[in-house]
């Protein structure tokens, strides 16, 4: 994987691929080009076995503003009225969404800066989210005559009806301290320490087998969709084939043995 510019690469020696958003002169706006660049990085990660977590941090002062207007608005030239070029662009923004959901590897948002509509979306959709205390988030489509319909899925699943809804309805700016209270994100943190914070989590994250932390978010996701018993039923049998894993026989081994696990990754 080669930084592509607007999205730049590190891998660690831990297994922890940093994905930083570098378009600071658009405020690291989801345009065509970053959703293509975040959305084929997602994608590779997630089939990497050297990725074993992923944080998705950003340059200059804005984390994510969101979708390029201006390069919304040259759409409407079309013979459509744009239509074509909105949906493609929804839908590329939904498949990277989706896409986060689906890696394997576990995503941290690191959050910088003003992190707004889709970009609200994105910190939403991140596994974690840290936020330094200057961040703020807001999803302002109302403020444009534009109601922020697919943040509002990462968002609803999130936080509460209510906190979503106030979100949504007014455009404000939420301060991090109060997206923590809310659950949008983990923890508000001083500005000089998110990094820190961010990495000393992918750090113990990626420290587990990567096995377990795949079965365990996938399972995640897929049961939060069932009622009740329909998810105790899959989530029984995912214990059950979990249990089998080599890696779970080793853990539990190892545990009553008083020793450090040598995980395997199966």
């Amino acid at each position: 994987m080669q930084d592509s510019g607007i999205l730049l690469r590190d891998l660690d020696g831990d297994g922890i691929l940093r994905l930083t958003l570098n378009d600071s002169a658009r405020r690291n706006a989801l345009s065509e080009a970053m959703l293509e660049a975040l959305g084929r990085a997602i994608e590779e990660a997630g089939t990497d076995p050297t990725v074993r977590v992923v944080v998705l941090a950003a340059t200059g002062p804005a984390f994510c503003a969101g979708h390029d207007l201006k390069e919304l608005t040259a759409g409407r030239q079309a013979e459509d009225g744009g239509k074509a070029y909105f949906a493609k662009i929804m839908g590329m923004c939904s498949g990277v969404m989706q896409g986060i959901v689906a890696c394997p590897k576990p995503v941290i948002a690191e959050v910088t800066g003003i992190a707004t509509a889709a970009g609200c979306q994105l910190v939403a959709t991140c596994d974690l989210a840290y936020a330094a205390e200057s961040a703020k988030f807001s999803t302002p489509g109302v403020h444009i005559g534009l109601f922020c319909s697919t943040p509002m899925v990462a968002l609803s699943r999130n936080v509460s009806n209510k906190h979503a809804m106030e979100m949504l309805l007014t455009g404000d700016m939420t301060p991090a301290d109060r997206a923590a209270e809310i659950g949008l994100v983990n923890r508000a943190v001083a500005d000089e320490a998110l990094t820190e914070t961010a990495m000393d989590a992918a750090r113990k994250i990626a420290s587990k087998s990567s096995m377990t932390l795949r079965t365990g978010k996938k399972a995640f996701y897929a049961q939060r969709e069932m009622p009740l018993a329909e998810a105790y039923d899959y989530a029984s049998q995912v214990m059950v084939d979990n249990m089998l894993a080599r890696d779970a026989e080793e853990g539990i081994g190892a545990f009553i043995e008083k020793r450090a696990p040598k995980w395997q990754d199966s």
